[in-house]
This record gives C-alpha cells, structure tokens and sequence, in this order.
C-alpha cells in the first residue's frame, strides 16, 4: 500500500494596489486566503509610485503554503487580479487596482513560466522591506544572502515608504 500525499510548498506574493488600494488590497488577501488557506502577512506600507505620475501604493508581502505548482499559482493569482478589475496594459509602470506577484517559490531559480526568485526583490524598497519583515532569516537563492542583511544594505534614499495601519480579518470581520 502506498500513500500519496502532497508537497507543501512556501510562496511569497507581492501586493501591490493604488487604485480603490484598501478595498482591492483586502480583495486581494480574502482572495489568497480562499486559495491558499492561513496567510503571514507583512505590515502594509505605503509608498509614492514609481516610474509613473500616480496615486500612493499600499504594498505587502504574504507568505502560505501550497500543494499547487508554479504555474497553478500564477493563474489564481491573475484571476485574483481580473476579479478586481485589474487592467493589463502594455506600459510596466501604470496605476492598477490589484497587483499580485509571485516572488519565491520555495528556493525554486527558474526562468520560465515565470522567472524566479523576481528581480525587484533587489531593487524594490516596497518588496524588499516587507519580505525582510516577514523572512528576515531565509536566505535569497541566488545573491545568498538574508533578507534582513539585504535590506540593511539596501540604499534607503531611493525610494520613501512608511508602515500605514491597516485591519484585515480572513472572516471579513
């Protein structure tokens, strides 16, 4: 007799919305929670747009479990998107209701469907700092380095962002 049981793996997702941010946001987790059950959230910060004119961002990451693959997460995650009207345009930096990255997928290095760990993880204040947050002690795949020692070295003058108290329940209440 033998017994099957399904892997679990650790995701990270990047959060992201600037548009209606605090209902598509909480969209947003009620959306993973759905799909991924008990999420580890990071505070939500708040920063100006970067590379367009536009309103501020919320920005968070989550942490969860899953027995899905790659490319399983990266549908829910759009359709996470499209339920919260997420327009897709061809200009990378334009404003959006919900953008919902997956960043780490175990300590997967691969290039396709998507590739990961993502780039902007190094570059991107608003994604680096929430991922120390909660991933202080895991180790980036490929710069082999910490989180927290990623973000001690992180050149903090690029760009500005502060923690914003915000309230999510995954019971809605």
């Amino acid at each position: 007799m033998s017994i099957v049981t399904e892997q679990s793996h650790i995701i990270y997702i990047s959060v992201g919305s600037n548009v209606d941010k605090e209902k598509h946001t909480k969209a947003g987790l009620q959306g993973m929670s759905q799909a991924f059950g008990e999420l580890t959230l990071s505070s939500v910060f708040e920063s100006e747009s970067v590379g367009f004119e536009g309103n501020n961002f919320y920005n968070l990451v989550v942490k969860a479990n899953t027995s899905l693959s790659v490319e399983q997460v990266c549908v829910v995650l759009k359709k996470i998107e499209q339920d919260n009207k997420r327009q897709r345009v061809e200009q990378k930096f334009a404003p959006r209701t919900l953008d919902l990255d997956l960043l780490l997928y175990d300590r997967q290095i691969i290039t396709q469907p998507i590739q990961l760990p993502r780039p902007e993880i190094l570059c991107n204040a608003f994604v680096l700092k929430p991922l120390a947050e909660i991933a202080a002690d895991e180790v980036h795949p490929v710069v082999n380095k910490s989180y927290a020692s990623l973000w001690q070295m992180y050149d903090k003058s690029q760009q500005k962002l502060w923690v914003i108290k915000f309230n999510w329940s995954p019971t809605g209440k």
